[in-house]
């Protein structure tokens, strides 16, 4: 008869629930993790991974277009999109894979099915009941989908898993949603040559950037027509019909995109009935505990960021809470306002604290900077003169300490874990500019940021 008693049960295989399962698995604990569909969870499944590995190949084909400036000649490039699709698969396949090792070699046991929660200690999987001294709840998110007139059971209606299997490039693209998962396949098809037009009902896109940057990268993505303002009235097939101060259009499209965001999987595997607080998703304090003894929420099933790399400090810092009742004094608390954030569409977009709008809405004075990408070489010398960029640092007059940093530009993504760990420690923007950086890198432009405060 197989083990059904655990030190504890991780419900859900995204990015917080099996590393949470790896982590407690190495120290020791006896856990079970059960995801219902394949480990990685949306992530690495219909998220995060696929998309950018697509992405990459668009990059691919974008740079070898252009590769001419820099005195390669790339005449003729194409691409293969069925080619990209078997390279995403094989990635996606190859890295669930390795999470399935990484939970063996931790000692974890994983039951494929899905999980019910019964109440705290105790989950339904398969017929078995399971107990377990702690119950971690990582059931991720799904999509959002508003209810359109016509968008229900529309076939010409995807979502941001349904994308990622189209058969072809669409030769027209309609974007509903001018958020995350919108810009960026807004980019992916656009570089790819698909007509891509984005609508979106705020006065701008990608609402968590300052709006001089955020219209920096629109303009940078011309291929992009941005209709912004705009209030999607209704669907007929591939038709979308909006609305802007009183006046209609139809925009005729081949596929639409439906990207207005996700939100919280609470229902379905017992959450109200075993008593779950929910507001938005599973209410947590800063150790990921919830309202129940013993029961857990980390990822986007709580709704206070739905973002991988969130869900992975969520999965540590509840994993480290479940080991050592005292590890919050040690720091293993989840500092919301230190999680950064990427867009990765071409160009790429990162940040992480507070925006200069943000710190006016607030009522807060703060002290900002502006540098354009081109203070660095690197920059200039693989992007050229022209490319768009910039880095914007915002910061506390009275105690200088650095309260957000932006950025624009190739590698954003890549540079932005420095800034969050000068956030993180709290650091003066002076701490800031006595840090070495490498040079030539593309992140020297955030040291110049720093330099160009005015005190």
């Amino acid at each position: 008869m197989s083990e059904t008693r655990f030190d504890v049960i991780v419900l859900g295989a995204g990015p917080g629930g099996y590393l949470a399962a790896e982590r407690l698995g190495h120290a020791g604990k006896k856990v079970l993790l059960i995801e219902e569909v394949a480990l990685g969870g949306t992530c690495l499944n219909v998220g995060c991974i696929p998309t950018k590995t697509l992405l990459n190949g668009a990059k691919n084909y974008l740079h070898a277009k252009e590769a001419g400036q820099f005195g390669v000649d790339a005449t003729g490039v194409t691409f293969d999109w069925a080619r990209m699709q078997a390279w995403k698969d094989q990635v996606v396949s190859g890295l669930v894979g390795g999470v399935g090792a990484a939970e063996r070699k931790a000692g974890v046991t994983v039951v494929n099915a899905r999980g019910h929660l019964d109440g705290p200690g105790k989950v339904t999987a398969a017929g078995t009941t399971y107990t377990g001294d702690h119950v971690i709840v990582a059931t991720g998110s799904v999509p959002a989908m508003p209810p359109l007139p016509g968008a229900a059971d529309n076939p010409a209606v995807v979502d941001s898993t349904g994308i990622l299997s189209l058969d072809q490039v669409p030769a027209r693209l309609a974007v509903i949603g001018g958020g995350v998962i919108g810009v960026e396949f807004a980019s992916l098809f656009s570089t790819l040559g698909s007509e891509v037009t984005v609508i979106e009902m705020a006065p701008e896109i990608l609402p968590f950037m300052d709006d001089d940057m955020a219209a920096q990268l629109r303009k940078a993505m011309s291929d992009v027509t941005f209709e912004l303002g705009c209030k999607v009235e209704s669907l007929d097939g591939a038709s979308v019909t909006y609305s802007k101060n009183g006046q209609s259009t139809t925009l005729e499209a081949d596929v639409v995109l439906m990207a207005v965001g996700r939100r919280p999987a609470t229902a379905g595997w017992g959450a109200e009935e075993a008593g779950l607080e929910i507001n938005r998703g599973i209410v947590v304090d800063d150790r990921m505990r919830t309202n129940l003894p013993n029961v857990w929420a980390i990822g986007d099933v709580t709704g206070r960021s739905l973002l991988a790399h969130a869900a992975y400090r969520m999965g540590e810092i509840a994993a480290a809470n479940i080991s050592d009742p005292e590890a919050h004094r040690r720091g293993e608390v989840m500092r919301w306002h230190t999680v950064p954030w990427a867009v990765y569409c071409m160009p790429e977009a990162a940040g992480v604290g507070l925006t200069e709008s943000q710190a006016k809405r607030e009522g807060r004075e703060v002290l900002v900077a502006k540098v354009p990408a081109q203070m660095s070489g690197r920059f200039i010398a693989e992007n050229g003169f022209k490319a768009p960029g910039s880095a914007k640092i915002v910061v506390d007059p009275l105690t200088h300490q650095v309260l957000g940093v932006h950025v624009l530009g190739a590698y954003a993504a890549e540079m932005i874990w420095g800034a969050q760990a000068v956030l993180e420690m709290e650091l003066t923007v002076e701490d800031l500019r006595q840090v070495v950086f490498p040079h030539p890198t593309v992140s020297e432009v955030i040291r110049e940021a720093a330099w160009a405060v005015k005190l």
